[in-house]
Parts: structure tokens; C-alpha cells; sequence
């Protein structure tokens, strides 16, 4: 955020660099609630005790509800719809900060 808002003497910098983090809080808020939803229901977030007791425990909207806000955090982080807004703008940052981003959010894409 402070590299996308490197030139802060732009207002379109500044905006640039204050949607990035927005848009980021927005995706681990998702995430968050996702886990700790989890370990509320089952008591655990260790993938082999959820994987084993989630079927008998949780109900199918309980499991899609933690299913949707842990995609939401992931989102976030590789810049997917709906959370992709900020990346456009990530471009008021230098040459070398923007190759960066794209390059660190097509590798969290795949």
C-alpha cells in the first residue's frame, strides 16, 4: 500500500494506495470470520480433524457459509472478482513496484 502510494503527492496515488488496503481488509475480514466460524462449529481448524468431523457436525448452510467467506479471503489476496478493483489502480506506483504486485498476484492466482 505504501509502495502503490510511493508518489503520495498525487491524489490518485494516495487513491490508489487507500483501495489497495481497503479492498485487502475487505478479503482477510472474509477470511477471519471464515476461521473462526469454523473453530466455533468444530473446534478446530487442523484440516484433517475438520475434513473428518465436519460432515457429521456442520449443516450444508453452516459449510457453505464458511466455504464462501474462506473464497472471499483468497479473493483478496489474488486480486479475483470481486475483489480485483484495487489492482487497476495499483499502476500509480513505480514501474518497478507494479511488476512486482502483478507478478506476486499471478503467482497467488496460479
Amino acid at each position: 500500500y505504501l509502495l502503490i502510494g510511493f508518489w503520495f503527492e498525487r491524489k490518485s496515488a494516495n487513491d490508489a494506495g487507500k483501495k489497495a488496503f481497503i479492498v485487502n481488509r475487505i478479503g482477510d475480514f472474509g477470511f477471519l470470520i471464515g476461521i473462526f466460524t469454523m473453530f466455533g462449529y468444530l473446534g478446530t481448524v487442523q484440516f484433517s480433524e475438520v475434513f473428518a468431523t465436519a460432515g457429521s457436525t456442520l449443516s450444508v448452510g453452516v459449510a457453505t457459509a464458511i466455504a464462501l467467506l474462506l473464497f472471499l479471503g483468497a479473493c483478496g489476496k489474488s486480486a479475483q472478482f470481486p475483489l480485483y478493483v484495487w489492482l487497476p489502480d495499483a499502476m500509480e506506483g513505480p514501474t518497478p513496484v507494479s511488476a512486482l504486485i502483478h507478478a506476486a498476484t499471478m503467482v497467488t492466482a496460479g
